[in-house]
């Protein structure tokens, strides 16, 4: 594994009796880059992920994290990781204070800085209100917003995320785009699973299409477009194209604007 290489994937299969959840696929990140894992629901894209975190052991395959086995080196991986789930895997019977602290004490980070940092990233994410509210009572999205800001307070070499701004408002969004720049620009990495194509196509420097647990395509946006043979396209017209449903979708197109023409 070169320096640069943070993660290596290589022919990754795992299989749930008869579903081929991920079957065969290869990929890499490097240092200080954001690598997009894009595909629709069902995928395959968060049994990946959690390959990679060392919650599931692979079928087949090789993969590395920093050098390293998940399987063998879990926790030293996890040490070096900061991890959003699509939906918040957090204590809820704990006020974000309370959250923060022991997540200062699990990693041996400085409480006061950590606090202080914790409270910074709450203020700009419009959360700090709710400091020392039991988290069973937030919405989603605020739940979404301290599972971000837990990912990150310790400095991670990598962070693995998985459709993490679902429930967020337009200004959070905004925000973790930011936090997700100043990150890289750091030397940090990022692993962005999404199936959001306007996302993808901004935030990503290259883009992993993943469809019925294969990578259809791989790349920066313009070399997916030359692999769909579209140039200049969307990045919604590059994935219909590789996932094969470009055809199905303008049939589908056709029906829709037929029937309305025939009720006006």
């Amino acid at each position: 594994m070169s320096d640069n290489k943070i993660v290596e994937v290589i022919g990754l299969k795992k299989f749930f009796g008869d579903v081929k959840a991920v079957n065969g696929i290869s990929f890499d990140i490097n240092k200080g880059e954001v690598f997009g894992l894009l595909g629709p629901n069902g995928a395959g894209k968060t049994t990946t992920i959690k390959l990679l975190l060392g919650l599931l052991e692979p079928n087949e395959g090789e993969m590395s994290v920093f050098g390293l086995n998940p399987e063998r080196n879990e926790v030293e991986i996890k040490h070096r990781i900061g991890y959003v789930s699509e939906e918040p895997l957090i204590f809820k019977s704990l006020t974000p204070k309370d959250l923060f602290n022991f997540i200062a004490s699990i990693r041996n980070l400085d409480e006061e800085r950590t606090t202080n940092l914790a409270k910074e990233y709450l203020e700009n994410l419009e959360a700090i209100e709710y400091y020392e509210q039991l988290i069973a009572t937030l919405s989603h999205g605020n739940k979404q917003k301290l599972q971000i800001i837990a990912a990150i307070l310790h400095d991670p070499d990598l962070l693995i995320l998985d459709e993490p701004i679902a429930g967020l408002d337009a200004k959070s969004v905004r925000v973790v785009k930011t936090i997700l720049e100043l990150h890289t620009q750091r030397g940090g990495s990022v692993l962005f699973s999404t199936h959001i194509m306007e996302i993808a196509q901004e935030l990503c420097d290259r883009i992993g299409i993943i469809n019925k647990g294969k990578i259809v395509g791989i790349g920066t946006i313009e070399e997916l477009r030359l692999q769909a043979d579209k140039v200049g396209a969307s990045l919604e017209d590059v994935f219909l194209r590789l996932t094969e449903q470009d055809t199905s979708v303008n049939e589908i197109i056709a029906k829709l604007r037929a029937s309305f023409k025939m009720k006006n």
